[in-house]
C-alpha cells in the first residue's frame, strides 16, 4: 500500500462537530448581518448542519449553545437531529451575556452570582444526559479591565471551587473541557488566559477534564502547533474550535489565513495519537468548528470549513515519518524540512473528490449544495419569524 492509499484509508477516521450557532446571524460589534434562510429555531440550525453532513461525511454531530439552543423536551430533539442523521454533541454553557455576570461568573466575588453560574452548569449536565452528548465545554468571559480592580489570585480560587463542585456532578461517561483566550472582553487579565492556566485547573479537577484549544484564541506568532503537541502529551487535550484568525478572536473560516498553520497542527494531533483511532481506542480528541460567518453564506461556509480540514489532515497523512525522523536523527535540517514541506504543498485535491465519489458523496460538496436547491427552498420557507443569531 502506498503512502496515499494509507492516507486516504485513515481519512474515514475523521469527525468534525459543527456549531448550531454558525448558522445563525452574525456581524460585528458595530452590526449583525440578516440574511434570507436564516433558521428560526434549533431544529432549522440542526437541519442545516445535517446538510453539511449529507453533502460532506464529515460533519456526524452538532454543537449546541445553552440558552441559546434551549427546548423544552431535549430528548424529542436527540430523535429529531437522529431523524436527519446527526447525533447531538457538545454541550455550551453561557455565563457572558446576563448583567449579573458583568464583574465575573465562576470566579464572582458575588456568592449568589456564583451560584447562578454553578447551577446554569449543572443544568448544563442534565441536559447532556437527555442529549447523549459528552462533553460540557466552559468558556468564561470573567476577568477584569484595570489593576487592582479585583483580587486575582482569589479569583482562581473561587474558578478552582467553582469547577469542582461542577465536575462533581458529571457522569461516569461525561467529560469537562475548559477553553481558554488570552484576551476579549477583560483587558487587563483573564481568568483563563492560556493552556497553561486552563491544565493546572483541570489537572486538579481529575482525569475527567480536560483543555479546549480554540486556533483563534491566541496572539500574533505563538506556536500553536508546540501546544497542540504538549497537551497532547500530558493527555489533557480534549478539543479543539477550529477557526482562523489575522488579528485576534476573528472567527473566519479554518485554514483561510494560514493552511500551512493548519497542516502543521493536524501533524501534531496525529503524531501526538490525537486523530481517529489507535490500538483500536478512540483518540478522545474532538474537532470541533467554533465560526461565525459574517458575510458568507451559512451552510457553504461550514462546507469549505470541514474541507479544509478534511485536506490538511490528508496533507499530514502524507508525511513520510519514517524518512522524517531518519532526516531528524541524522540532524540533516534541510531534508527534514523537504519532507515536510513536500507532503504540505501535494495537490490532494482531485484524490479527495475520487474518495467521496467512492463512498456515495458529490465529488464537490459546494457545487453540490448549490445544484440542490436547498438554500432557495429555505430562503423561502423561514420567511418570517424570528432568525436566530449570535446569542439568540
Amino acid at each position: 500500500m502506498n503512502t496515499t492509499e494509507s492516507a486516504l484509508g485513515r481519512l474515514g477516521e475523521l469527525a468534525i462537530e459543527v456549531p448550531s450557532w454558525a448558522y445563525g446571524n452574525s456581524g460585528t460589534r458595530f452590526k449583525v448581518f440578516g440574511t434570507p434562510g436564516t433558521p428560526r429555531t434549533v431544529q432549522e440550525k440542526i437541519a442545516d448542519a445535517a446538510k453539511v453532513h449529507e453533502l460532506t461525511g464529515l460533519a456526524p454531530t452538532v454543537a449546541l449553545h445553552i440558552p441559546w439552543d434551549k427546548v423544552d423536551d431535549y430528548a424529542a430533539l436527540r430523535e429529531y437531529a437522529a431523524g436527519l442523521g446527526v447525533g447531538l454533541g457538545t454541550i455550551n454553557s453561557n455565563t457572558f451575556q446576563d448583567d449579573e455576570y458583568k464583574f465575573g461568573s465562576l470566579t464572582s466575588s458575588n456568592e449568589s452570582v456564583r451560584r447562578r453560574a454553578i447551577d446554569h452548569h449543572l443544568e448544563c449536565i442534565e441536559i447532556m444526559h437527555a442529549t447523549g452528548s459528552k462533553d460540557l465545554k466552559i468558556w468564561l468571559a470573567d476577568g477584569t479591565n484595570y489593576p487592582g480592580q479585583d483580587d486575582i489570585r482569589g479569583r482562581q480560587d473561587r474558578l478552582a471551587e467553582s469547577l469542582q463542585e461542577i465536575y462533581a456532578g458529571l457522569g461516569d461517561e461525561q467529560r469537562l473541557v475548559l477553553e481558554y483566550k488570552f484576551f476579549e472582553p477583560a483587558f487587563y487579565h483573564t481568568d483563563v488566559p492560556d493552556w497553561g492556566t486552563s491544565y493546572a485547573q483541570t489537572l486538579a479537577l481529575g482525569e475527567k477534564a480536560f483543555v479546549c484549544l480554540d486556533t483563534g484564541h491566541h496572539a500574533p506568532g505563538t506556536n500553536i502547533e508546540f501546544i497542540v503537541m504538549q497537551l497532547l502529551r500530558l493527555g489533557k487535550l480534549g478539543s479543539f474550535d477550529f477557526n482562523s484568525r489575522f488579528y485576534a478572536d476573528d472567527d473566519l473560516i479554518v485554514g483561510a489565513a494560514d493552511p500551512f498553520q493548519l497542516f502543521r497542527i493536524m501533524h501534531e494531533v496525529i503524531r501526538g495519537g490525537g486523530f481517529g483511532k489507535s490500538s483500536g481506542k478512540e483518540s478522545g480528541v474532538a474537532l470541533m468548528l467554533d465560526q461565525c460567518h459574517n458575510l458568507e453564506e451559512k451552510i457553504p461556509g461550514q462546507i469549505r470549513s470541514v474541507l479544509n480540514v478534511q485536506e490538511m489532515t490528508a496533507r499530514a497523512l502524507l508525511v513520510d515519518t519514517a524518512a522524517l525522523s531518519e532526516a531528524q536523527r541524522a540532524g540533516d535540517v534541510l531534508t527534514a524540512n523537504g519532507i515536510f514541506n513536500d507532503a504540505f504543498y501535494t495537490d490532494v485535491r482531485p484524490v479527495l473528490a475520487e474518495w467521496r465519489e467512492s463512498r456515495g458523496l458529490p465529488a464537490d460538496p459546494m457545487a453540490a449544495y448549490k445544484a440542490s436547491g436547498y438554500q432557495k427552498k429555505i430562503n423561502e420557507d423561514r420567511a418570517g419569524g424570528q432568525q436566530a443569531g449570535w446569542g439568540a
